[in-house]
């Protein structure tokens, strides 16, 4: 069955969802949204200005008394009814989301819907269990008690890879715990995030919970950081951007939860399944076209091995097929747009000063040339200090180096700024164990690459930012922790009143 609808007759009333409803924004200027596996607009709409922002928080604000106010059990069942309401919603998710990203149909159906949908389920669940310290005494005349707090309104600001997920992440736990929620998806990427805030109207959230403001990041994005009213920002971006975020959030002492780039490092020491590490090098480099903060995208492989890993990767990632993303068998859409692609061949380009292209390395002819595509690519040789090994690339790209001893390849590992997300590949458990201890990121997988799941967090350490999505541990980020006190004597006059009185009666 055909899930495909027109877009512009969808959002014919504009990209913007503020208290309820779709509108147009107010900026003057127009956004084009590609199709970047064609090259061609399939809608456009006025993109957000300050006004626009302006009216968003205003409506999460005026629905923050009730939805804050409201139990635990009742947020959970709202929230079990958004995560139904999204499953019914399933195929046009997956439909926009392969339309505005350029993903293979087979990933947004199996990995970007469901994921979404499971995170809903699982925040509707934990929104019963937000934790703090059973009353007790920790003064001899006092009770204590711990409660838990919303924040207040939430500003937050999702990328273009993952547009539905990460509209799921941003708003999910700061709902759960009852804040309100303005999101600013990527505004080349509008289209899931505003499926997403329809579902959820239609399961009965109240409106103003949940917000949309589909704006540049100069306009909306700074003003949504910067407005007085917004008590917390989570960002997901680059370290550059989230540089200026925190800039910004600075000026009205905003709590921050940033969620930055990534460049993971994926090692193989001399035991490890050399079959398994392969096809776990080539799946966790070119998942999502490699536009993944978390991909694998430096190969570090103890020399035994490292020939055969080379000769394997550079094999398994000559069948990978590029094509339509509507058709099922393709595995490998197009970069997110031909600047992006533009940008990622930019790098290659510059590495064949300095190292060697294995495999890949150019822009496909035919009828891919119109799309934004470009071919799996796999380099050897560059230096641990060039630009191939240090930068984030976001794409298809994977460079693979040796290394001699345990010691060389994790010291490695960790010799970039980022810290966001690697694996180690060994059938040592001790060995294992070590790197998992050793490796600087907030993510370490053992024997595999790229696996998430709603009950664990994802967040990174050093220049990939701090505070944690997904699971429980993100309610950290979306609560304050108020510390209550009760006198249990009664007397007027306290001993430590001495320190104020001295000894007049």
């Amino acid at each position: 069955m055909d899930h495909r609808f027109d877009v512009t007759e969808r959002f014919a009333e504009g990209a913007q969802f503020i208290a309820g409803s779709l509108r147009g924004g107010t900026s003057g200027r127009t956004q084009p949204v590609v199709d970047p596996a064609t090259g061609e607009q399939v809608y456009s709409y006025e993109l957000a200005g300050p006004a626009d922002v302006d009216a968003a928080v205003e409506a999460a604000q005026g629905a923050f008394a009730e939805w804050g106010g409201a139990t635990p059990g009742e947020r959970s069942d709202a929230l079990h009814r958004f995560a139904a309401a999204l499953a019914e919603d399933a195929a046009d998710l997956a439909f926009a989301e392969s339309l505005n990203c350029g993903k293979p149909i087979k990933l947004s159906t199996e990995f970007d819907v469901p994921g979404s949908i499971d995170n809903a389920a699982f925040f509707a669940g934990a929104a019963r269990h937000l934790e703090g310290k059973a009353a007790g005494e920790y003064s001899a005349d006092h009770t204590s008690v711990i409660r838990r707090e919303p924040i207040g309104v939430v500003g937050s600001i999702a990328p273009w890879n993952y547009p539905l997920q990460m509209a799921a992440w941003k708003v999910l736990p700061a709902v759960a715990a009852g804040n309100t929620i303005v999101l600013k998806p990527a505004e080349i990427t509008p289209l899931t995030s505003l499926l997403f805030a329809q579902a959820a109207q239609r399961a009965g959230l109240p409106d103003g919970v949940i917000n949309i403001v589909s704006g540049a990041g100069r306009d909306a994005g700074e003003r949504l950081v910067g407005h007085p009213d917004v008590r917390m920002t989570s960002f997901t971006g680059s370290t550059a951007v989230g540089k200026r975020v925190a800039e910004i959030a600075t000026g009205t002492v905003k709590r921050l939860h940033l969620e930055l780039g990534g460049k993971a490092p994926f090692v193989v020491f001399d035991d490890a399944d050399l079959e398994a590490a392969v096809h776990g090098a080539v799946a966790g480099a070119l998942i999502n076209t490699g536009q993944d903060c978390t991909a694998a995208t430096r190969a570090y492989v103890q020399r035994p091995l490292y020939d055969a890993f080379v000769s394997g990767v550079a094999d398994l990632m000559a069948t990978v097929r590029l094509g339509d993303p509507f058709d099922p068998s393709t595995d490998l859409g197009p970069l997110i747009s031909h600047a992006q692609r533009d940008r990622v061949a930019g790098f290659v380009d510059r590495a064949r000063g300095y190292a060697t292209v294995v495999t890949g390395g150019e822009i496909p002819g035919g009828e891919l040339a119109k799309g934004a595509y470009y071919r799996p690519t796999l380099i050897a040789g560059a230096a641990q200090d060039s630009e191939i090994v240090q930068s984030e690339i976001f794409g298809p790209v994977l460079v693979v180096l040796p290394f001699d001893s345990d010691d060389e390849g994790i010291a490695l590992a960790n010799d970039t700024p980022y810290g966001l997300a690697a694996s180690a590949w060994s059938r040592d458990v001790y060995r294992a164990g070590r790197a998992t201890r050793e490796i600087n990121a907030g993510c370490v997988w053992v024997n595999d690459h790229i696996p998430i799941i709603s009950e664990m967090p994802h967040g990174g350490a050093k220049a990939s930012g701090f505070g944690k999505d997904m699971s429980a541990y993100s309610f950290e980020e979306y609560t304050q922790v108020k510390h209550v006190m009760y006198d249990n004597t009664a007397v007027v006059r306290k001993d430590w009143h001495r320190t104020v009185f001295g000894d007049r009666a």
